[in-house]
């Protein structure tokens, strides 16, 4: 595995970004790279997005192994576009670097152009969870591109993946990587990874890049309650097979009708070999409840159920809004598909979460500061982001065909409950916006501490 010590001396090399790239300035710097180092840089053309945007893959370098590193397949998540973007200049400068691991490089700067445009209104600041709620854009799960991988799973069948999907699934079959990096993070938290295996050589290494940017560990509630932790903040890779098994654990009827999507990249990849596959999931802004261990003042079970009920209120707000409107709703707008999808999907997976938590034991316990802070606050930054995206929906709307009276009430009901909510959150959350820097520094890190492992490892 790669020296600790050389890694810092990489990261200490990240620029003080202050904004995030957009799609255009991605694509013009990636362009500037090969023409700069012909000799180790090579664009190869991967596809184009449903908009007809061209997805591009910088190979970099010619090692025996085959690195895939690909940003964006959540296009609210631009941190990995800043990391490929250090990570591909600085290998094609840094020699050493470049053949210290053995790798071929192939990166992706932005899979999801067309997502990713959705989120631009926010990369430049400021940076606040207001403004990055009001110009938020996710798309359903089946229009993700990390989650539209073919896949059958007892009832379960999906067999229509996106272009761009298409894409990294080409890649996969033609490189067969020995490391699979999908740059992913949330919002608000803190810290933590998923990888494919038990690989404990790099559990301290992790935290050890984490500690030297001084960011916190995600201590309080999982992502999903039914994956394997193999340590603090550090689990294992989730695919589609464990979420509809907990899903069927935890509901009646068809788990199926619930997700309607496909599997993950590193899912599919399996198919090819074992690659060791990687996230980094880590936070725009943070609040240092999110790694505090000792005991809070309610059950965690009382805090999860709490986050339950205030999430179906949230939902019957909204569905509300949305009947009153829904047959003016013309437009094909990528707002309207999302908000649909999850007023259809939520209530589902709200009484999967209720159901588990009712059930397992270990919610009888007392809850940590963080596991309160995550279910009773950094919940409701999350349920802000919908109703960001409502307002879209409907100002897409207007756009089109210009106001109605049932459009203006929906609009200014949603609005006065998102102006109150965000307030709300602006004074209560007490957050730190985390630098991009350092961001990029831990992904980076991370993705260096995995290739080498990965590169020790051999691939069966």
């Amino acid at each position: 595995m790669i020296a600790f010590s050389n890694i810092q001396q990489v990261l200490t090399g990240v620029p003080d970004y202050q904004v995030f790239l957009t799609v255009d300035e991605l694509n013009a710097s990636t362009h500037q790279l090969a023409e700069r180092h012909p000799d180790v840089v090579e664009i190869l053309p991967a596809g184009h997005s449903r908009q007809g945007d061209p997805i591009g893959i910088i190979k970099v370098g010619n090692g025996t192994k085959a690195a895939l590193l690909f940003a964006m397949p959540h296009p609210n998540e631009p941190i990995g576009s800043m990391m490929l973007e250090y990570l591909s200049w600085r290998l094609a400068e840094d020699q050493v670097l470049r053949e210290s691991l053995g790798y071929t490089w192939y990166l992706c700067k932005c899979i999801d152009p067309d997502g990713t445009r959705l989120n631009e209104g926010w990369f430049k600041g400021p940076f606040s969870i207001t403004n990055y709620a009001r110009n938020f854009y996710r798309p359903p799960s089946f229009q993700q591109v990390e989650w539209t991988f073919p896949v059958d799973y007892k009832t379960l069948h999906f067999h229509d993946p996106l272009p761009e999907t298409q894409a990294v699934m080409a890649l996969i079959e033609q490189v067969q990587p020995h490391f699979i990096y999908s740059l992913h993070n949330s919002g608000f938290g803190g810290v933590y990874f998923y990888i494919s295996e038990d690989a404990a050589p790099l559990h301290e290494p992790f935290y050890r890049v984490v500690e030297s940017q001084g960011l916190p560990l995600h201590l309080g509630e999982p992502e999903m309650s039914y994956i394997t932790q193999y340590a603090r903040a550090i689990f294992k890779v989730p695919f589609i097979a464990d979420t509809y098994d907990y899903y069927a654990a935890h509901i009646d009827g068809d788990p199926a009708e619930t997700l309607r999507a496909g599997t993950s990249s590193f899912d599919y990849a399996r198919q090819f070999g074992n690659p060791f596959c990687l996230v980094c999931e880590m936070p725009y802004f943070y609040n240092p409840a999110i790694h505090d261990t000792s005991p809070g003042s309610m059950i965690r079970r009382d805090a999860i159920l709490q986050r339950v009920a205030e999430a179906r209120e949230g939902i019957r707000f909204v569905q509300e809004q949305y009947d009153a409107v829904q047959k003016e709703l013309t437009v094909d707008s990528p707002f309207r598909d999302s908000v649909a999808e999850t007023l259809r999907a939520t209530p589902k997976r709200l009484a999967v979460q209720e159901d588990w938590a009712r059930t397992d034991p270990q919610t009888a316990a007392t809850a940590t500061v963080a596991e309160e802070f995550d279910n009773l606050h950094v919940a409701r930054f999350y349920r802000l982001l919908f109703l960001g995206m409502g307002l879209r929906m409907l100002q897409a709307q207007v756009d089109a065909t210009g106001e109605s009276p049932a459009l203006a009430a929906a609009h200014a009901a949603i609005q006065a409950t998102f102006d109150a909510r965000s307030a709300e959150l602006e004074a209560a959350l007490d957050y730190s916006v985390i630098p991009i820097q350092k961001l990029v520094r831990v992904q980076l890190g991370s993705a260096l501490l995995a290739a080498g492992y990965a590169a020790g490892r051999g691939m069966v």
